[in-house]
Formats: C-alpha cells, sequence, structure tokens
C-alpha cells in the first residue's frame, strides 16, 4: 500500500501563515486582551513572513540567509547554534528585487514593525484604536495577495466576520478617554514615518483602509438584518458622501494655530497682564505640551504652533492665578 504523502513545505508554509493570521485578528477582536497592537503585529508579521517564504519557494528564490566568496557559486549557509538554517526576516523579504508586494503594501508592514519596536516593553497606550485603518489595511492586503498568489482557496474572508460591538455607533464619542495622548516616542515615530511617504502612498487603501459609518433604516427586505450596507465609492452616494466628508475634513485639518507671542498677546487682552512669555514657557515645560502625543500644538518648518486646545489650557491656568498675573488696583 502506497504511503500517503503530506503537504508539501510550501504548503505547510502557507498553513501556518494562514493560521497566524487568524490568531492575530481573533486576538485583537478579543475584548479583553489587553495588550492587542502589539499581539496583532507580531502574529501578522509572523503570517507575512511565512507566506513570502512560500511564494519565494514556489519561485526558486534562495529565502536562506547566505555568503559566498568572489568568484564562486559555492555558497556557506548562515546556521542558528544548533545548526537550523537561518531564514530571511520579514524586513529582508520586503526589500528583495523579488518581492511580489506593492509599495503602500510595504510601507504599511513597515510601518507596522516599527511601531512594534516602539511600544516594545514599554506601555501602548493608544496604539490599539489609534491606527487600526492600518491594522485593517493590513488584514485586507493579506487576504489579497494569499488569493493572488496561491488561489482563492486560500480565502481567510469567510473566517472573519463582522465584529459585534457593545460601542453604539450611531454616538459620536467625544470623552478624553477616546484621544488618549500616544506617548513621545510613538508620536514622533508616526509623524517621521509618515513624512516620509509619498502622498500616494499615504493615500492609498493598501497603506490603511477607513470606512465612514452613517447609521440608516432601511425597508429593503433583503438587507433589513444586515449590520452594515456597503456603498461603492464611485456610485452617485458614494461621491456625494465623500465630498461631504472631505469639505469636513479640511475644517478639522486647517484648524486655526497660534504663535507663542499670540497666545500671550491674548491672555494680556483678556485682562491677565501679567502674563509673559516667560510664564508661558514654564506652563509648556510643565505640562510637557509640545509632545506630538498631546496634541497641543504642531512643528510646521521649524516653528512650533499652538492650537486652540492649548490657548483653553493657557486660559485656565491664567484664571487659576489670578493673583498672580492680574495686577491689583492701587
Amino acid at each position: 500500500m502506497a504511503r500517503r504523502r503530506g503537504p508539501s513545505i510550501k504548503g505547510k508554509l502557507l498553513n501556518k501563515s494562514r493560521e497566524a493570521a487568524l490568531n492575530a485578528v481573533q486576538t485583537f477582536n478579543n475584548p479583553v486582551t489587553t495588550f492587542r497592537a502589539e499581539t496583532f503585529i507580531v502574529l501578522m508579521v509572523i503570517a507575512w513572513t511565512y507566506m513570502l517564504h512560500a511564494y519565494y519557494r514556489q519561485e526558486g528564490v534562495e529565502y536562506r540567509h547566505y555568503t559566498s566568496n568572489a568568484g564562486s557559486k559555492r555558497r556557506r549557509f548562515a546556521r542558528t547554534k544548533s545548526g537550523a538554517f537561518k531564514y530571511w526576516e520579514l524586513e529582508h523579504c520586503l526589500n528583495e528585487k523579488e518581492c511580489p508586494l506593492d509599495s503602500p503594501t510595504k510601507s504599511n508592514l513597515r510601518f507596522l514593525i516599527g511601531l512594534r519596536h516602539e511600544i516594545e516593553h514599554h506601555m501602548s497606550a493608544g496604539a490599539d484604536t489609534r491606527f487600526s485603518s492600518r491594522y485593517l489595511a493590513c488584514c485586507l492586503n493579506y487576504e489579497r495577495y494569499i488569493c493572488e498568489l496561491f488561489g482563492q482557496h486560500h480565502s481567510l474572508g469567510a473566517m472573519a466576520a463582522f465584529t459585534l460591538q457593545f460601542r453604539d455607533l450611531s454616538l459620536a464619542d467625544t470623552s478624553e478617554e477616546a484621544v488618549e495622548p500616544l506617548p513621545s516616542n510613538v508620536a514622533t515615530y508616526i509623524r517621521d514615518f509618515d513624512a516620509e511617504l509619498s502622498d500616494d502612498e499615504i493615500s492609498s487603501p493598501y497603506f490603511r483602509r477607513r470606512f465612514l459609518f452613517i447609521p440608516i433604516v432601511t425597508n429593503k427586505e433583503a438587507q433589513a438584518d444586515e449590520v452594515i450596507e456597503f456603498v461603492r465609492a464611485d456610485s452617485e452616494l458614494g461621491k456625494a458622501i465623500k465630498r461631504e466628508y472631505h469639505q469636513i475634513m479640511l475644517k478639522e485639518v486647517e484648524r486655526p494655530k497660534k504663535l507663542p507671542g499670540e497666545i500671550v498677546s491674548l491672555m494680556r487682552e483678556e485682562g491677565y497682564t501679567g502674563f509673559n512669555m516667560h510664564h508661558h514657557t514654564l506652563l509648556w515645560k510643565k505640562l510637557d505640551a509640545k509632545n506630538p502625543g498631546k496634541g497641543y500644538g504642531v512643528l510646521v518648518a521649524g516653528t512650533w504652533y499652538w492650537y486652540e486646545r492649548w490657548l483653553d489650557e493657557v486660559r485656565k491656568h491664567c484664571a487659576s492665578n489670578t493673583a498672580t498675573y492680574i495686577p491689583s488696583s492701587p
């Protein structure tokens, strides 16, 4: 009786890749998980690494680390202390000219790798939800490529349904917890990474994928029990929603910014004539207000500008110290 053959090495790599990706999504969607971002990134890095190893094996590309002497075809493969071969890590896979991924997908993965380094061994405050659009893009990119490179039968699309929520999607969350400041090192990393991207990359749905939720009441019988109804972006309704959303976002992005001298002048006009630039400097240093993660201001072409949110903080500070900033009448 002939022996039954098991899965090929490529098949084993794909099985491990798909399992890692499923575990990443399940862990991130688990409400009791306390460090979701880091766990998600670690598992998705494993998933992408195995998938690219399977691709390189399929294409006959050597994906083990090796060295060779000039003029010699003999390869000396790198090994662990125990003698196992050392295989390419994900970043090495992305840098190879044979890599099949498009530029925005590579940027998405490089962003996640760098983010994981920044939050490793530190509190990942704000990272779980702040970058969910980039996590989602990572998942959708994975699904797209595993189907393109290895066939539709490897799809995970039917295995991860819409996650049920305790938060009402129709209610805007304006609490302070909803905008938890990022650690300064993470905020700096985000700013520097995004600054290196082209406009096409940063706006690509393969770098970050966002959806706009609008509560609706439908009387279409076939859709009456569906949680989400998707509208095509190129439909008339989709274009109308995009125009309105773009106008709203412009108003948010182009919010007023003030120089330090303007802040001081405004406070003096409001009666706090004893408030000066020295007091302002002491205040922002005390509150670490130039930490990008706190959202009080922004650095533009080497000059720091303050948002209205910081003006409100200064106003509260002056109101709490009237004896210092409002001179007593003679």
